[in-house]
């Protein structure tokens, strides 16, 4: 699934291609791609029509178009690429995608935007926008470490309340918005912390090495267009990203860590895996001699 450099990718693609437009036209193929908006896609397609783009904006892995209506009210199109959603600008005349669900319309009659999903896990919806700008629908998700509303102690704080693994809490998007399984495992390589290890039996200073290595490498990825493994995530032009070429404990199980040699290891973790290098990032702290 894209984590926050992926999405902000696609977000920003979408500001310089999208953003002060107006929508003309939307047309939605089947019902699933609007399944989280309740009155469903005929609805959704007839509210966003004559509707123009004043902004993209992001929080974790979640995106939105904030919408203004003819008569000046503002909503969001909440856009969720699931684990294959891709957003992409194409001419008007350029053949449909095989995985084709929607596709939007401009007045000025320049590209198009289509959402293409071969998983059908993505989807949009429309939300209304609260106090700070952020959908109602998403207002349970903790800023990410990228927002000025970030609050890096309170975060520290929450962790070190938690009797449960570190990774754990770093998924948890209800604590830090954005971090997914490739970046909590680069974020726990860097800092040498098993993700296993509980998060109250770590200390507030290594709590905050993992915060700031988690910032760190999602920042890194980010400038190089994220981490791509397959051609389901690329940005609204079509391509890919190669932060995969730079991933130290991500998806190398048996390559040497590139800090001491010994082979990364792979385990099972919350129906998934980890990776981390069993001499770096031991499961429990060594005693001391």
């Amino acid at each position: 699934m894209p984590e926050l450099p992926e999405v902000e990718v696609v977000r920003q693609g979408l500001a310089a291609h999208v953003v002060g437009r107006t929508v003309s036209d939307v047309q939605l193929t089947g019902a699933r791609v609007a399944r989280r908006h309740a009155a469903g896609p005929d609805d959704l397609a007839a509210r966003v029509r004559h509707t123009q783009v004043v902004d993209a904006r992001r929080r974790g892995k979640y995106l939105w178009l904030v919408l203004a209506g003819p008569a000046g009210d503002r909503s969001a199109l909440l856009l969720h690429l699931g684990m294959s959603g891709q957003l992409l600008v194409q001419p008007a005349d350029a053949p449909d995608e095989r995985h084709l669900h929607a596709r939007f319309d401009f007045a000025d009659d320049g590209p198009q935007l289509r959402f293409v999903d071969q998983r059908t896990f993505g989807g949009m919806a429309l939300a209304e926008l609260d106090a700070d700008g952020i959908p109602d629908s998403i207002s349970h998700i903790a800023p990410d470490p990228f927002e000025p509303v970030y609050d890096r102690r309170a975060v520290i704080e929450r962790l070190k309340a938690r009797h449960s693994a570190v990774k754990r809490g770093l998924l948890d998007q209800g604590v830090v918005s954005g971090v997914g399984n490739i970046y909590a495992d680069e974020a726990l390589w860097r800092a040498q912390v098993h993700g296993g290890r509980a998060s109250d039996s770590l200390t507030r200073p290594v709590l905050g090495r993992v915060l700031d290595h988690a910032r760190e490498v999602m920042g890194e990825a980010l400038v190089q267009g994220g981490t791509s493994f397959d051609a389901l995530y690329v940005n609204v032009n079509g391509a890919s990203g190669y932060f995969d070429r730079s991933l130290a404990a991500y998806g190398q199980e048996g390559r040497p860590c590139p800090r001491c040699g010994t082979p990364i290891r792979r385990e099972a973790f919350m129906n998934r895996s980890s990776f981390s290098c069993p001499r770096c990032q031991p499961p429990t702290r060594a005693p001391k001699l």
